[in-house]
């Protein structure tokens, strides 16, 4: 591979946001997560605790009300906008004007952990994108949410969209074989870029990063202890958490990218790279922040 930038932690030092004394919640940015479903409701409560764990001021997750009584017995530290949802316990279809009188209230949009695969969702989540369509808000797209997309044959993005599909997902937005993705993996983060008009962060081993122009950044962290269900979700929300303060969409990308494959590491240090479950990458935030602090 050539024309790219290894991330090192001298790197991501400087892009990591500054806290002041003289601070509070509202200084370091809301984030507003659109995620979970009935099957899927630990990538709704990982996609939005790792944002105030990197260091959001306020994490709002907007879902059903299944999801909501579950994940508010496990964390006090969320607060919640309940959506109708459908017969299937998903979100319902015709349920984003319900958000809409929110979300000038939120500097970053999240969408896609655990939402599900239903026709409602699919429904959403374009509703979702023409509001967009103009708008300066950045956002990050995952999961369901990119499959919505691949389905719906949407060709571009509102503007500061980042997505973050592993090689499957991407082989769905992009119409090949997975094969094909990892063949050239800096060729298909570009792709997509140039297709959707976003930032691409293409997950796996040295995960890619590819801007809007085209620059490509590899990742240097991570290990195998990160293919594990609830990985991504944490990604997200890392990256969610350093958008609500303020740093550039590449920036947070490159932060969440090599702090989250550190995370890995470190976790992996205690419990090996067979043990490490989602919640322990989580657990690992403030130690990968502090070991690039020095």
């Amino acid at each position: 591979m050539s024309g790219y930038i290894e991330l090192c932690a001298e790197l991501i030092r400087n892009i990591l946001p500054v806290r002041t004394l003289d601070s509070n919640k509202g200084s370091y940015g809301k984030v507003l997560n659109i995620a979970g479903s009935l099957n899927y409701q630990g990538a709704a409560y990982l996609s939005s605790v790792s944002s105030l764990k990197v260091g959001a001021g306020l994490v709002s997750l907007a879902t059903i009300e299944t999801v909501i009584n579950n994940i508010s017995a496990l964390t006090p530290n969320l607060t919640f906008f309940k959506l109708r949802d459908s017969y299937s316990k998903c979100i319902a279809s015709d349920s984003f004007a319900e958000l809409v009188p929110i979300l000038g209230g939120y500097n970053v949009v999240s969408i896609g952990s655990g939402l599900s695969l239903e026709p409602a969702v699919m429904a959403f989540v374009s509703d979702f994108i023409k509001y967009f369509a103009d708008s300066s808000t950045s956002i990050v797209m995952d999961a369901d949410a990119l499959n919505s997309v691949a389905e719906s044959g949407f060709c571009k993005l509102p503007v500061n969209t980042i997505i973050t599909p592993h090689p499957k997902e991407l082989s769905r937005l992009l119409r090949c074989d997975v094969e094909r993705i990892q063949e050239d993996r800096i060729s298909a983060a570009k792709a997509a870029s140039e297709k959707f008009g976003c930032l691409t962060v293409l997950k796996g081993y040295r995960t890619v990063i590819c801007t809007p122009n085209f620059e490509i950044f590899i990742n240097t962290t991570g290990n195998s202890a990160l293919a594990k269900a609830g990985s991504g979700d944490v990604l997200v929300g890392m990256i969610t958490g350093f958008l609500a303060q303020g740093v550039s969409c590449d920036g947070a990308v490159k932060l969440a990218v090599f702090l989250h494959g550190l995370c890995g590491e470190l976790a992996a240090e205690k419990l090996t790279e067979y043990s490490v479950l989602a919640q322990d990458i989580v657990d690992c935030i403030p130690l990968s922040i502090k070991s690039i602090l020095h």
